[in-house]
């Protein structure tokens, strides 16, 4: 499986997400009841919850949400390296991570992969990208492309093996394949607490490159390869 994929024209990547405001009584007036249409589509199983209850869901949006991290792994043989742009300011970090891609990840046999990173990560940070006014990389540009031509990899879809309607977390995929949990501090659920609450950028920083990491050992054992230990991960 995926034998003929080189693992260092890969590069694995994760991002964390939150709400754009603190709370929904923080939002500009344009935008409190466009949340609230928001909500009452989302809220068709639990129709006691009201939209500013369910605001804590607002960062999986790009239109209600900001990222808040973005985390990068790039395998050279036996070594992974881990890097993190990360900080309250989305257009600072997602340039930079913009620039890396247009000069590292413009080549014909680049590509990207993360853990549902089709139906996420992907998607999220282009929308992100053009609210924030930075030119798309070509890498992230769908437009136009045929899907032979889309350079994206990802973990959970390759897992699927056509099944539409199979989801599987990483943290499952994490245990099947006895790879380190990746989930041994916080969890998805929490970062949105962590940044608005204990402004723990850093937390969340470790929490998003040990999700990358994971998803780059799970590549290898869907190649058959070995994982990598700990002492060859390097931090940038």
């Amino acid at each position: 499986m995926l034998n003929s994929v080189s693992l260092d024209n890969i590069l694995f990547l994760d991002i964390e997400t939150v709400s754009a405001y603190p709370e929904f009584e923080a939002l500009p007036e344009k935008f409190k009841p466009l949340w609230e249409k928001k909500a009452n589509r989302i809220n068709y199983k639990n129709e006691d919850l009201t939209p500013d209850q369910l605001y804590d869901q607002a960062g999986i949006y790009a239109e209600f949400g900001k990222i808040i991290c973005v985390s990068c792994g790039f395998v050279s043989g036996n070594t992974i390296r881990l890097k993190s742009y990360y900080g309250d300011d989305e257009k600072i970090l997602l340039q930079e991570f913009a620039e890396l891609l247009q000069r590292h990840y413009n080549r014909n046999d680049s590509l990207l992969c993360a853990h549902n990173g089709k139906e996420f990560d992907f998607p999220y940070l282009a929308r992100r990208m053009l609210v924030q006014n930075i030119g798309l990389p070509d890498i992230l540009d769908l437009a136009g492309k045929k899907p032979w031509e889309i350079k994206h990899l990802d973990t959970m879809e390759l897992w699927k093996f056509g099944d539409y309607k199979h989801y599987t977390s990483l943290e499952l995929l994490a245990a099947l394949f006895d790879i380190p949990t990746p989930k041994d501090d916080i969890d998805g659920s929490q970062v949105g607490k962590v940044y608005w609450k204990e402004r723990d950028l850093e937390r969340i920083a470790v929490y998003c490159q040990k999700d990358v990491l994971t998803t780059i050992q799970l590549f290898r054992r869907y190649q058959g390869l070995p994982l990598i230990r700990d002492e060859f991960v390097e931090f940038l």
